[in-house]
This record gives structure tokens, sequence and C-alpha cells, in this order.
């Protein structure tokens, strides 16, 4: 339920902390609008609040043409705690319902169709379907805008069947055919190439992501620097080279696109979300967090700190399976050999020494792999074997439950993969904001006292006043912390 006063106090003062959070449907103008919104503002009595764009969509509202709620944080401006729903909106992102209906989606979610319209209608507003089609109409206008691809290129990108049903949405949702919204050529020179925004809600600590993820990039996969981060990827038959970074002083990164496919495009986006963390609502969680005296100063000191996701969650399980008790740098050692000895080769681009330049191992490949050959134990390489085939024989194995405590009992029936593996790859692989390895020895040791730690037990009772954002306090007490911040805590 959304507070009319709240939203709308958020409004007048356009606090970037609710992008994404809630829509604002005019009635007096019939258009719909970020809280962010640069016009002026209009009367409460005026105003609906709605949870996601889809919803203002399935009401007939038309979105703004100057905050432009394409690039809003969130698919279609949701975030929320209902998994099923957060799992349902992953699925359509990435195109889910493009050809099926809404009974296949929600039998790859383990639950009836008929619950999930009632999910939906709850929590975003809008039928699943309604939400596809904002979803399709939306980032559509964001190609339109940001891109030089052509409308048969950007139809196809997004979902519709033709020409004329993609000319037929816009005419209906913006009043006028796509063509004319597209900016002027001057503009359009100026952003050459396939680059789009990714919106985020401040604030956003983006040097702690790429630090991060440079510790753990994958050799030959992944190049991350302190500006950016750069990968190689393959989505069905489509092959291709991403590379993200920041805009200072705005709330979006920029991702550049090089793909062989352009109907991949909105599975890209999703995907890189996913791994940037952008749909958090990072306020609140930094909020929560901060009443621990354990992290308070950890918070005050990096405010922003998201839980790196992944591109894939079978290559972030192989990832966790190859780091189990050894050092970060072991395990990367060991993912570049096995990306070098059984991954695919991506076409050149650019040319440069550092530009990544293989493809990740398929799982039906490492199924068979004899993994011993790249130094690994027979125990280890077997692991990977019996992962590798159960994914290959159930793609959607690696998904999140209802429940949190389903997900790890699922991954932990994989041989091999214990309380550890399967807490971190349900983190990060699956997005699971309350997935905690209390065992982690990073943990362990951030919260000693002196010289005596707790144990996994002591820190499980201590850290259930961090839920529902476990993942988050986890990130925090990995993150080395400076010395004020020690001091301060310790005081």
């Amino acid at each position: 339920m959304l507070d009319r006063e709240v939203c709308y106090r958020a409004l007048r003062t356009r606090d970037s902390r609710f992008d994404g959070v809630f829509y604002t449907a005019v009635v007096s103008t019939g258009i719909f609008c970020r809280p962010i919104c640069p016009a002026r503002t209009p009367k409460l009595e005026n105003c609906i609040f709605l949870p996601s764009a889809a919803a203002a969509h399935q009401m007939g509202f038309r979105p703004c043409l100057r905050c432009r709620p394409e690039i809003a944080p969130g698919l279609a401006g949701w975030r929320g705690s209902a998994n099923t729903v957060s799992r349902a909106l992953s699925l359509i992102a990435q195109g889910g319902l493009d050809e099926d209906g809404v009974e296949p989606l929600a039998a790859r979610l383990g639950v009836g169709a008929r619950h999930l319209r009632r999910l939906f209608d709850r929590y975003v507003g809008a039928a699943p379907v309604a939400v596809a089609q904002a979803h399709r109409v939306l980032f559509a206008k964001q190609l339109i805008t940001d891109t030089r691809l052509g409308m048969a290129e950007i139809a196809l990108a997004v979902g519709f069947q033709s020409l004329r049903r993609f000319n037929d949405a816009f005419v209906k949702t913006y009043g006028r055919p796509p063509s004319a919204l597209r900016r002027a050529p001057s503009a359009q020179r100026a952003n050459p190439g396939l680059s789009l925004k990714l919106g985020f809600s401040p604030p956003y600590d983006f040097a702690a992501i790429l630090e991060f993820l440079s510790a753990r990039a994958i050799p030959g996969v992944e190049v991350v620097d302190a500006q950016c981060y750069r990968r190689t990827f393959a989505l069905g038959k489509a092959t291709g080279r991403v590379e993200v970074s920041a805009v200072p002083g705005q709330n979006y990164l920029i991702a550049k696109i090089e793909t062989s496919d352009v109907m991949v495009l909105s599975a890209i986006v999703a995907r890189l979300r996913h791994l940037f963390d952008l749909d958090a609502d990072i306020a609140a969680i930094d909020a929560h967090l901060a009443l621990d005296p354990n992290l308070r100063e950890r918070v005050k000191e990096r405010p922003g700190l998201r839980v790196p996701g992944a591109w894939d969650s079978f290559e972030l399980a192989v990832r966790g399976v190859l780091g189990q008790q050894i050092t970060v740098r072991a395990a990367t050692t060991f993912a570049g050999r096995l990306v070098a000895e059984h991954g695919g080769p991506l076409a050149s681009g650019k040319g440069e020494a550092r530009e990544p330049s293989r493809l990740f191992p398929r799982p039906e490949v490492l199924a068979k792999a004899d993994l011993t050959k790249i130094g690994l134990t027979r125990a280890r390489s077997a692991t990977l074997n019996a992962l590798a085939e159960a994914v290959a024989k159930d793609p959607d194995l690696l998904r999140s439950a209802e429940q949190l405590e389903e997900t790890i009992e699922r991954l932990c029936r994989i041989p091999g993969v214990g309380p550890w593996t399967a807490n971190y790859i349900a983190m990060r692989g699956l997005r699971e904001p309350d997935a905690f390895p209390a065992a982690d020895i990073g943990v362990l040791r951030a919260l000693a006292v002196g010289s005596k730690r707790p144990t996994p037990k002591e820190v499980t009772v201590e850290a259930e006043s961090w839920r529902p954002w476990r993942a988050y306090a986890t990130l925090r007490l990995w993150t080395q912390p400076s010395a004020a911040a020690l001091t301060a805590a310790a005081e």
C-alpha cells in the first residue's frame, strides 16, 4: 500500500530515493511520471500513486517524455519482497512471455497461473501480460531514443511479431508513431553504437562493485579495471561483448553492447541489472543495517554498497565450487584454466590485448570434461561434472524457490555442494537478499572480538536482526573498513 502523503512529499521534493518505488499518474493530463520528473508538481487531488509503470500502462496513462519511465530502476519500476514475483519479473524481462503464455511461465516458477496472477495483482498492480506489454513498449522507447537501430530491428528486439503491431502499440501508448519519438540526427551522432542507460536509485558504490568483480574476474571471459567492466557472453545462438561504466554525477550506468542478434537485447539488459544489483532499494537496506552496532560505521563510511550478482547462475555456481576451501586468487586461476581448456573462442573485435575473447563453457561440455587435467582434485572434478550434468538436464535447476530454505536445500542436493556454496550461489547467482553463509571465514573474522571468533551458530543468532538483507550485511563484513571506521565501531 502506498501512503499518499508520503508519496506526494517525495514527488514535491523530487527525492531520487523513491525513483522506481512508485509512479504518479496525473488524471488531468493522462500522463504518468517518475518521482524525479522535472515537470511542475501536479495538485494532490489529480494524482494517483501506483506501484509500477505497468500498472499505469494498464490503466491507459501515457509515459512521460521528460522523465522517461523506461530508464527508471527496476522492470517497469517495481521492487518488492515477493520471491516468486521477483523471479517472474526477471523472466519477463528476458522475454519469458514473448512467445509463451502465463501458464508456462507459472510452471517454470513452480506455482499455478491463477496464484501468479493474484501475486501480480497484489504486488505489481498489473497482470503479467500487462507487465510484459509495458516492458516491451518502454524498452522499445529507450532503443528509439538512445540507439541508431531501425524500427524493424527494434520491433524484433522487444518481441513484437510484426511492425504493424509495433506501430499500433506506440500510437496507443504515446499517441504518435514510434518514428516521431526519435531524437534529432545531431543527438544520434553524439551517441554512436548500441549504448543504453541502466538506471538505479542512489547511493551507488560502483567502485566497490568493480573492486569485488576485479578480484574474481574469469581470465579470458571478464576484464575489469578501475573504470569499467567488460565480458563476453553467449545467449542461445547469439554471442557478443558488453562493457559497463559509470557516469559521474548521474543515476545510471552506461552499457555498450555488441551482439550478433538484437533479439537478445532485453535479456542482456536484464542480466546486467542483475549483475550490478541496480534494482535494490538501497536506502532502505542501509537504514536497516545501520541499526546494528557492528555495521553502523561500515554503512556510514560506504553508503550504497550492493551485492554483486552474476551474469549467469551456472557460471557463478561453477565459480563457487572452484572457490571451496581455497583463496580467491587460486579459484580465479582454476577458472582461467577451465575457460582456456573448455571454453569457446569469440570472434575478435577491436583486437585490444586486454579485450575478453573467450566464452564460458556450456553445461553439456563440462558434464563430460576430465577436469583433473587442469589441476583439480578428483572430488572437485566430480562435483563440477555432476553440477554441469544436472543443469544440462534441467536448465531451471538453479532457480529460487518460494522460500530461501527450500532454495538452499535444493542446491545442497547436488553432490559436493554444501551450505556455504549453496548460500554463495543463492546470494549472487539467484539474487537472494537474505542468503547468508554463516560459516564463511571472512564473516567470522569481521565479527571477532580480539582474537576470539564467534561460532557459525552464534553468528546466525546475531544475524537475525539483519533480516531480510543478510546478503548485504555479508558484503559489508567482507569489505575491509578503514581504521577510522573500526575505531568508531569499537567506541
